[in-house]
């Protein structure tokens, strides 16, 4: 295999505190065995999330520095709706301190009893929003998606003909828009085509629905279109991504992900009414319209990063460092989603664990003895996150996969962190046998994996 070659130079480091066993088995037990609880310190590889977690570049730090912090139409939001506007084509921009206050605000207004959004596969926190307004959060993943294993190109995509049926059988209002997650986050990281998405909108066309994408990793998206989608070898990711936004009405958008940002996000539609509403609620809850909980120098780092992102260099590094640590684990016979996504290696913890149940959180105790074993700290995608508790001591209703995601931070390590990384998971895959299923002890009703207490079996 080539090297992998990151595409800049490190300026300025970051010490990694390297930690015993017995020091980690100290700080999980007082974490209630959540790594969601851990002191950051106590991490090695910190592959929980890519979430606000990006390092920032040279011009991304000077822009901070020139941040017009005006509270009312300063240069920076001038600056930064622009940089929105000739990406995405959207008429209308909210800025938002993140992702999910984009989503707070848009199903605040178009949610409510009855309604149904469909998505291909929904996120924790949009289906969070959706479910407090009493509105139905329904995942309709294609067909691929169900087996992890199965080498297809975009097992990111909507099932059209599900979706085509949800929208026939709905009656005017009930379903107020349909949303699709670029990349499939909950789904592996899994891309979505351009033929899946003019798809969707011939379809919300035919029905009078509007179409929204979740696109905070728009630009991965774009690159692994650009790889495996006929027709789309030529193009820029720009270009791509420009066709991805104009067959949408509006989006949510965290620039935590795609955008380098340590915080913000925005919420984009074409409809003046719902953007007028969204603007009254934004004053509420966020700030002016022309900042939204955010100063201004996140505003330029966000119109920095929205333009660095969509470089070539650093995707194709991006997308290859990806792709070296699954085809590394899945030559090793470790069951990983494959193929490769686009910020993150998803372990199947189902099959790596078979022998714990899915009401035993397969994926939490893999991700457990990751960090006790090497002090790399993932995220559990499996019944926890998405599965419903069990009434008066009934097993859970587990989730449709049960998976461990680490979640690669961008521009922030380096491949002898991925190598590193391999060796501590083939440790434990030579030990999987002797792993034990956890059960929780305390848990709130919403988003029970950011609190829960867990305790061994």
């Amino acid at each position: 295999m080539a090297t992998i070659f990151e595409p800049f130079r490190i300026k300025v480091v970051e010490p990694i505190r390297v930690t015993t066993r017995a020091e980690r088995e100290q700080a999980l037990e007082k974490a209630g065995r959540n790594l969601f609880r851990l002191d950051a310190d106590d991490v090695l590889l910190d592959w929980l999330t890519d979430s606000g977690t990006s390092a920032m570049s040279q011009e991304q730090w000077a822009g901070i520095m020139r941040g017009d912090e005006s509270y009312a139409g300063s240069r920076s939001w001038h600056r930064f709706e622009k940089t929105v506007r000739d990406l995405t084509g959207f008429a209308h921009i909210v800025p938002t301190h993140q992702g999910r206050a984009a989503e707070h605000l848009l199903f605040s207004l178009v949610g409510g009893e009855g309604k149904v959004i469909p998505n291909n596969t929904h996120f924790d926190t949009t289906r969070a929003n959706i479910e407090m307004t009493g509105a139905q959060a329904l995942d309709i993943p294609c067909a691929e998606s169900a087996d992890p294993a199965l080498e297809a190109p975009f097992k990111g995509n909507i099932d059209l003909v599900a979706l085509e049926n949800v929208l026939a059988d709905s009656p005017p209002g009930r379903v107020p828009l349909v949303i699709i997650t670029v990349t499939n986050n909950s789904g592996g990281g899994q891309p979505v085509s351009l033929e899946n998405l003019r798809g969707a909108r011939a379809l919300c066309d035919r029905f009078g629905v509007p179409l929204y994408l979740d696109a905070c990793r728009f630009a991965e998206n774009a690159w692994l279109i650009r790889e495996r989608e006929a027709g789309q070898s030529e193009r820029t990711p720009r270009e791509i991504a420009r066709e991805m936004f104009s067959l949408a009405d509006g989006c949510t958008f965290s620039a935590k992900k795609d955008a380098f940002a340590n915080i913000g996000g925005f919420l984009c539609t074409n409809d003046d009414e719902l953007a007028r509403e969204e603007r009254n609620l934004l004053i509420l809850t966020e700030g002016f319209p022309t900042y939204g909980g955010l100063a201004g120098r996140d505003l330029e780092a966000i119109a920095i990063g929205l333009t660095e992102v969509l470089a070539e260099d650093y995707l194709a590094y991006r997308l290859a460092s990806v792709r070296y640590l699954n085809d590394r684990l899945h030559e090793a016979g470790i069951p990983v989603m494959r193929p490769a996504g686009g910020h993150a290696v998803y372990l199947d913890a189902g099959r790596f664990l078979p022998q714990i149940p899915a009401h035993e959180y397969p994926g939490q105790s893999l991700a457990i003895e990751l960090y006790l074993k090497g002090g790399i700290r993932g995220c559990e995608i499996g019944t926890v996150m998405f599965g419903r508790a069990g009434a008066e001591g009934e097993p859970d209703q587990p989730a449709a996969h049960e998976l461990v995601r680490l979640a690669m931070p961008r521009r922030v390590y380096t491949q002898s962190h991925v190598d590193y990384a391999i060796e501590k998971i083939f440790d434990v895959w030579e030990r999987r046998d002797a792993l034990r299923g956890v059960r929780i002890t305390e848990q709130p009703p919403f988003l029970r994996h950011f609190t829960a207490v867990f305790e061994p079996l």
